[in-house]
């Protein structure tokens, strides 16, 4: 069992830098008028995002397996610069208590006082399985609380790319699904989806994790259910995390094979 991590991978952020090649000249309606105006813009985005991988036992005597990979997104509690946060909730707070996953688990840290970006966990993702041996059809995305949304978000958005989601003490975005394109759609519909939800949550209320079920059964998007745990509070994680049958859940799970020429 291992657990290390990697920095300075280039990936997109919030730091960016912005130009315009070619804009308009200084706008110049007239009151109570409407003009057409045209800007040509550009933003280039560069950063860099650290985060743990944990490697399963028999990975490296065992160079030929490939391994289903979990990708952890954690909550707005354990942003910074500080990895170790990373390790305070989710399947490393467990490994470091001496746990073994037959996964590999890639877990970035998101920097303070942002959200998760899209791009950078997506970058992350293509690291990871561009350098280690990952089974591209068994990929796992997992978040808890700001991580939930994200992992709602991408599920929706990236929905070809995951075996399965588990977003926990979170919420989706409604909108994200309407407007999804046909490709994302079905790709949905296929994904298979278990969200968790404490019934006394006070920070994420239990509707938010609710109203993205129910919206997704309404609509045909089948493949999806939600545990409430009555008695917890925002904590919905340490019991999700602990329980084996989550595990066995997403090892059930895998993408169809890719259709041969």
């Amino acid at each position: 069992m291992k657990i290390f991590f990697s920095t300075c991978l280039a990936v997109l952020s919030f730091s960016m830098l912005q130009s315009c090649s070619t804009m308009c000249s200084k706008i110049s309606a007239t009151p109570g008028a409407m003009t057409p105006e045209k800007l040509n813009w550009s933003v280039v985005h560069a950063g860099t995002t650290e985060y743990y991988v944990y490697l399963p036992t028999g990975y490296a005597a065992d160079t030929t397996t490939r391994w289903p990979l979990m990708l952890f997104l954690h909550g707005a509690g354990e942003r910074g610069t500080n990895l170790q946060q990373v390790l305070v909730h989710g399947p490393l707070k467990l490994v470091k208590q001496g746990r073994q996953f037959p996964f590999i688990i890639a877990a970035p840290q998101c920097p303070a006082n942002q959200v998760w970006d899209d791009d950078s966990v997506m970058q992350v993702l293509d690291r990871a399985t561009h350098d280690l041996r990952v089974d591209a059809q068994r990929i796992y995305l997992v978040g808890l609380s700001m991580g939930g949304y994200e992992t709602w978000r991408l599920g929706v958005r990236h929905a070809d790319k995951f075996a399965a989601i588990v977003p926990i003490s979170g919420g989706g975005d409604l909108l994200d699904i309407i407007l999804a394109t046909p490709e994302q759609s079905a790709a949905l519909k296929r994904l298979p989806i278990w969200a968790f939800h404490g019934g006394k949550d006070p920070v994420v209320p239990l509707n938010e994790s609710e109203r993205t079920v129910d919206f997704l059964k309404q609509h045909g998007y089948s493949n999806v259910k939600l545990t409430v745990y009555p008695e917890a509070q925002h904590d919905a994680w340490t019991a999700t995390f602990e329980s084996p049958d989550l595990y066995t859940w997403l090892l059930q799970h895998h993408l169809p094979q890719p259709a041969t020429k």
